[in-house]
């Protein structure tokens, strides 16, 4: 009787075989985080966060790698960005900028998403959508607490957490979560196509 082989419960599972690829595959999602927070720009009523391309690459990044390559993923973007590499926001490096906590939010928001990730997630539209959002709430509410105690600024009002942190990011984020939950089913059809998994 012939044994099926297990299938592959995140896209990264297709490929990583052996220690190297797994070892390739976080530091590709950490570099990829590290390109797209080259993509930024500030609002100009707001000089704390800038608004990058960085939460889809975490985002999307998680629910490819899933949880553990997905936390060590983001935790070697942290770790080398402190160590000095320039690939956060504006090529800086350090954890004294007031968005760092968001930094730290990747990393909790790569473990929930690539987690849940494993139990098919990612496979539909709709399924993807709700992971998405999830993820980027985790970042929200991580961030948003970080800089409320860096810059000493209530939760809500004119000039506070969810003013500076939250409000002003969430049409942007809508849009970033809706591309990222539209390509990882889409990957997945290619993979079925080319007949690599079910």
């Amino acid at each position: 009787m012939a044994i099926a082989a297990p299938q592959p419960r995140v896209l990264a599972d297709v490929f990583a075989r052996s220690a190297v690829r797994n070892a390739i595959l976080v530091v590709g999602g950490a570099a990829f985080v590290g390109l797209a927070a080259q993509v930024f720009f500030y609002l100009p009523w707001n000089p704390a966060v800038p608004v990058t391309l960085q939460t889809f690459a975490v985002i999307l990044t998680a629910g490819a790698l899933g949880s553990v390559r997905g936390a060590l993923s983001m935790a070697l973007y942290a770790v080398a960005g402190v160590a000095g590499v320039p690939w956060f926001a504006e090529g800086s490096s350090g954890f004294s900028a007031p968005s760092f906590g968001y930094i730290v939010g990747f990393i909790v928001a790569a473990f929930v998403v690539g987690r849940i990730a494993e139990r098919g997630a990612t496979r539909t539209f709709a399924a993807s959508i709700g992971l998405m959002v999830l993820g980027s709430v985790i970042i929200y509410a991580v961030g948003a607490t970080w800089l409320k105690f860096n810059l000493g600024l209530p939760w809500f009002g004119a000039d506070s957490a969810w003013a500076y942190g939250v409000k002003d990011f969430i049409v942007g984020d809508i849009i970033k979560l809706l591309a990222a939950a539209g390509l990882l089913p889409l990957a997945w059809r290619g993979l079925r196509k080319a007949g690599l998994t079910d």
